[in-house]
């Protein structure tokens, strides 16, 4: 099962946030949806998770479990980590001891379970928000920038972590501006413009060319795309 989106639109009022966007998400893959701010990215999301309906196209979303993960961290801020956790727990019918003792011993969470959440540091907020988009163990896994306030040790234990979830049949879709930390454990690339899916490949499909990392290639598409809108603009212009 994975989760398909044909001919997806999406347009808030004048602004057409998600045009023709057709994607296929799933199959246990580590998945890395790129694209510069305003291209469409978290609109995308937004629909994956059910938090807005497409204005037309067709979405299908497996009945499985989503967890997800946004840059800002959600949680309750007067509870402390350890109630946070327990709050949620319940919100989902139960979590399993040992996949909650794995969540707090992987994300490093263990001394920081009395503290109140809301007096957090930025990277502790994050592995709070984390561990529990992780919580109902999802067969599909959202996240949007997910390394954000992480120190590099962290980012290199999650980043093992998330590739070692894949690995048990669960597909993970990143939103991120920089694929630099996940070149080593991302299976399949999607790169968005200005609404637009303009690359969708596995990692061993992509002809990198003269450039030496993913993130080089990324960057050079999005300038290319741009360069090519800015011509047929200024063509328009003058006739």
């Amino acid at each position: 099962m994975a989760i398909e989106l044909d001919e997806i639109r999406k347009v808030y009022a004048d602004v057409t946030a998600v045009d023709g966007v057709s994607l296929t998400i799933g199959d246990g893959q580590f998945h890395c949806l790129l694209g510069p701010n305003g291209s469409g990215k978290s609109t995308l999301f937004r629909l994956m998770l059910g938090l807005t309906r497409p204005s037309s196209g067709t979405l299908s979303v497996p009945s499985q479990r989503v967890g997800c993960g946004f840059q800002r961290p959600n949680f309750y801020p007067d509870l402390t980590v350890a109630e946070n956790v327990d709050v949620f727990a319940r919100m989902i019918g139960g979590v399993d001891d040992d996949w909650r003792e794995t969540l707090i011993e992987e994300l490093r969470l263990r001394r920081a379970m009395g503290r109140t959440a809301s007096e957090l540091s930025g990277g502790f907020a994050r592995k709070l928000d984390l561990a529990l988009a992780l919580l109902d163990q999802p067969d599909y896994l959202l996240l949007d920038e997910p390394l954000g306030a992480l120190d590099d040790v962290s980012k290199t234990r999650l980043l093992a972590f998330l590739d070692s979830y894949t690995d048990d049949g669960n597909t993970v879709l990143v939103s991120t501006h920089h694929i630099d930390d996940f070149e080593q454990y991302v299976d399949r690339v999607t790169i968005m413009h200005r609404g637009h899916v303009v690359e969708d490949h596995a990692v061993d499909d992509i002809d990198l060319g003269e450039h030496e990392t993913i993130q080089a290639y990324y960057v050079e598409t999005v300038l290319a795309r741009d360069r090519e809108t800015e011509r047929s603009e200024v063509s328009k212009s003058e006739r």
